[in-house]
């Protein structure tokens, strides 16, 4: 036993003897390497020091840069000093806190900078607001009509969707997406309050879709940029596993509610002109790929491929950032800009959230060099 702890011993040393010599060689190189950028200035960009493969820093950096690399502009700072709300940032290009606003004012002012702070930051929240239905609904009114959701539980307001998860009916909602894409005119934002918050867990994620975009391996951001699919909502008409829906109730619904629309897989955002991924692993058909302009079906496997890469975008940290709820915690995200994730790690406990959602409008891609151009 003695022999071979030495040997092992011995092996090592080796090793590390190598490892050191080898390390110190290479950073000699590097070191020379900076040195000539240095003397003849040259500084490469970003998008020449990552690999192809993972492009996540190039595309918050890009992100960053088209917003000014400010969390907001001077304008909506000053705006929002006047009327004495904070900001509170929660991720680099995403995610901020309006501090010092009662969301049951309806001044006109008010409601122009929160627009205007949900379109700069994509996803932003309030803290103790203890609407009540018809005040949240309101609330959403004033920035569009609201969409009633045929497949959930409603609450005394029609409008309001509940979404309650306790100890036999565990979240669901833990997967990365973006609502109602099986809609021809999906949302154009959710508003949530979080009615009873679990003790721990429970947070919600939500990531940067134009970052996404532009994190995509060059090859495949212009192979995906004509591109369409199509979308259904198959996953709410299906039933539970082994206890389907009766079909006279689908078909009725199929009737009523178009069962099955192409939207774009790059959307531009109709207010911001921004290019973002627009995609719902979950609506989308996987293999139904297309191109409208050229009339190509892409190959089934193909689709399903490119699918496969871009489900694993927004689920990149660095797209990311994360609110922990408090009863009369409100959220408020743009479904043109993120998407969003309920981490589903509370069970047996009771979560209670009541969401209404702001009609949108119909999905476009408008291709432009302004909006293509990463800058």
């Amino acid at each position: 036993m003695t022999d071979t702890i030495d040997h092992d011993a011995d092996t090592h040393d080796a090793y590390n003897t190598v490892a050191i010599r080898h390390a110190a060689a290479l950073h000699e190189i590097r070191l020379a390497r900076h040195a000539r950028n240095r003397a003849d200035g040259t500084k490469r960009p970003l998008d020449q020091l990552v690999p192809q493969r993972d492009r996540t820093a190039v595309g918050v950096d890009i992100e960053w840069r088209r917003m000014g690399q400010r969390p907001v502009t001077p304008e909506l700072e000053a705006r929002a000093d006047a009327l004495g709300i904070r900001f509170e940032h929660l991720g680099l290009t995403l995610g901020t806190v309006l501090h010092g606003v009662d969301l049951r004012d309806d001044a006109e002012e008010i409601t122009a900078v929160v627009r205007a702070t949900l379109n700069e930051r994509k996803v932003v929240f309030f803290r103790d607001q203890h609407l009540s239905e018809d005040e949240q609904v309101a609330f959403g009114r004033r920035f569009g009509p609201l969409d009633a959701f045929p497949f959930g539980a409603p609450g005394d307001n029609p409008y309001v969707l509940q979404i309650i998860h306790h100890d036999q009916s565990p979240g669901t909602e833990n997967g990365w997406h973006t609502d109602v894409t099986w809609m021809e005119k999906p949302s154009l934002g959710s508003i949530a309050q979080m009615i009873q918050a679990p003790p721990v867990g429970g947070d919600t994620l939500f990531a940067d879709s134009h970052a996404a975009f532009w994190g995509l391996p060059d090859a495949i951001r212009e192979r995906v940029t004509p591109l369409w699919g199509v979308n259904d909502y198959r996953i709410f008409v299906q039933g539970r596993e082994g206890d389907p829906f009766p079909e006279d109730v689908r078909a009725a619904i199929e009737a009523d509610i178009p069962f099955g629309v192409a939207h774009p897989l790059v959307r531009t955002h109709p207010e911001t002109g921004k290019p973002a991924l627009y995609i719902h692993g979950g609506f989308l058909r996987h293999d139904s790929l297309h191109d409208p302009e050229t009339g190509e079906q892409l190959d089934p496997a193909e689709s399903r491929e490119l699918v496969r890469i871009l489900l694993a975008q927004h689920p990149r940290p660095e797209y990311q950032c994360r609110f922990r709820w408090e009863e009369g915690s409100i959220a408020f995200w743009d479904n043109r800009a993120v998407q969003h994730y309920a981490a589903s790690d509370y069970h047996p406990h009771r979560r209670v959230l009541r969401r209404v959602t702001i009609r949108g409008d119909r999905p476009a891609h408008q291709p432009s060099s302004a909006a293509l151009d990463p800058l």
